[in-house]
C-alpha cells in the first residue's frame, strides 16, 4: 500500500486527492493546505495539516504537489530528499534551472518523478498524436486555449499570475504535444503578449502567444489568454498540418471556455489527406476526474513497476524551456535562440 500525502487543495489538488481515495493500492495519510477550505464528503475523514512540514511527519511514500508554481521545485526536492516519490502539477518549476535541479534530485536519489501532463493519459489525444505522426513531418502546429474568466475563476487566474503567465501555465501542455509529434529539438522561440487588465501586476500579461521553430523544420504557435475580456470565439483551436495532410480536433460543442472538461475533450478528429478526408468519432471520452484518476494510477504503476521516467522528465523540462523562452521574448522583445 502506497502512503500518499496531497499538498495543495485547489481544484487540481482536490481532484488528485479524490483519485487516491478511489484507487486501490493508495492510502491517503494526509491532506495539506495553508488555509481551511471545504472539501467533498469523500475527503472529510482524512487528516488535515496546514503546512508541508507537518504533513511530511506522516512519512509518505508518495507526495502529490498541487500548489502554486513557484513552490513546486522546492517542495518536490524536499519530498524526494525525505524518501518519497513525487507527482507534481505542471509546470515543473518557474525556471529551467529549478526544473533541472528537480530532475537531478530524482535521478540521484532514484525517486519516481511524474509531472502533471494530463493529456498524456487521454486516449483521444494519444490518438491525435499518433495520427499526426503517421502523416509525417515537418509540421505546422496551430493551438490555443483562451479562457473567459469571471468571479472566482478570474480570482484564481489572478492568483496564478502572481508567479506564472498563462503562456507558461497552460502552454506546457500543448507544447508537450508538439514535442511528442516532432520528436525534434527546439531551435528558436519568440513571443508577443499584452497586459489587458489593471487588476494584475504591472510586469505581468494575461494574453500571450508563442512561436517556435524546431530542428526538423516544424513550426508552431500557441496562444493563451485569461480574464473577463477574452473572446469566446475560436478559443479552442487544435490543428496539426503536414505536407501529407492535417489532423484536427473538430468537436465544436465545447461549452464555455471556462469549462475544464471541455479543455481536454476531443469528440472527433478530422484526418485530411489529398486523397480524401476521414472522420474519426471518439465516443465515451474520459472527463476531468477520470483523467486525474488515470494520471494517479500511472504514478502508482511507475512506482510498483519501476518504470523508467528518464524521457518523461526530459520532455517536461524541454516543454517548460520553450514556454519560458517565449515568456522571456515577450518581456525583452527579442527572439530567443535555444
Amino acid at each position: 500500500m502506497t502512503k500518499t500525502l496531497v499538498v495543495g487543495l485547489g481544484n487540481m489538488g482536490v481532484s488528485h486527492a479524490l483519485a487516491h481515495h478511489r484507487l486501490e493500492g493508495s492510502e491517503i495519510v494526509g491532506l495539506v493546505n495553508r488555509s481551511p477550505r471545504d472539501l467533498p464528503d469523500a475527503l472529510a475523514p482524512y487528516p488535515r495539516f496546514d503546512s508541508f512540514e507537518a504533513g511530511m511527519e506522516t512519512r509518505p511514500d508518495l507526495v502529490v504537489i498541487a500548489t502554486y508554481s513557484d513552490s513546486h521545485a522546492d517542495l518536490a526536492i524536499a519530498a524526494m530528499e525525505a524518501g518519497a516519490h513525487v507527482f507534481v502539477e505542471k509546470p515543473l518549476a518557474t525556471t529551467v534551472a529549478d526544473a533541472e535541479r528537480v530532475v537531478e534530485t530524482a535521478t540521484r536519489l532514484n525517486r519516481k518523478l511524474v509531472v502533471g501532463y494530463i493529456l498524456r493519459h487521454h486516449p483521444s489525444w494519444v490518438r491525435m498524436i499518433d495520427e499526426a505522426r503517421r502523416l509525417g513531418g515537418p509540421y505546422v502546429f496551430r493551438m490555443n486555449l483562451n479562457q473567459q474568466s469571471t468571479g472566482a475563476e478570474w480570482a484564481t487566474h489572478k492568483a496564478l499570475m502572481a508567479t506564472t503567465s498563462p503562456i507558461v501555465d497552460c502552454g506546457v501542455h500543448y507544447v508537450d504535444v508538439m514535442c511528442q509529434v516532432t520528436d525534434a529539438a527546439p531551435v528558436r522561440v519568440q513571443g508577443i503578449g499584452l497586459r489587458l487588465s489593471d487588476e494584475i501586476a504591472p510586469d505581468m500579461y494575461n494574453y500571450g502567444q508563442l512561436q517556435v521553430v524546431f530542428e526538423d523544420g516544424s513550426v508552431g504557435w500557441y496562444e493563451a489568454g485569461w480574464g473577463p475580456m477574452m473572446s469566446e470565439t475560436a478559443f479552442f483551436v487544435k490543428d496539426i498540418i503536414s505536407p501529407n495532410g492535417a489532423v484536427s480536433i473538430t468537436d465544436a460543442d465545447k461549452g464555455a471556455s471556462s469549462d475544464i472538461d471541455g479543455h481536454t475533450k476531443v469528440g472527433g478528429l478530422l484526418v485530411h489527406r489529398p486523397t480524401g478526408d476521414e472522420m474519426i468519432a471518439l465516443a465515451d471520452e474520459p472527463g476531468h476526474q477520470d483523467l486525474c484518476d488515470a494520471e494517479q494510477a500511472y504514478v502508482l504503476r511507475a512506482i510498483a513497476e519501476d518504470i523508467d521516467l528518464t524521457r518523461h522528465m526530459a520532455d517536461a523540462v524541454r516543454s517548460l524551456a520553450i514556454c519560458l523562452a517565449a515568456d522571456e521574448s515577450i518581456r525583452t522583445g527579442r527572439v530567443v535562440e535555444m
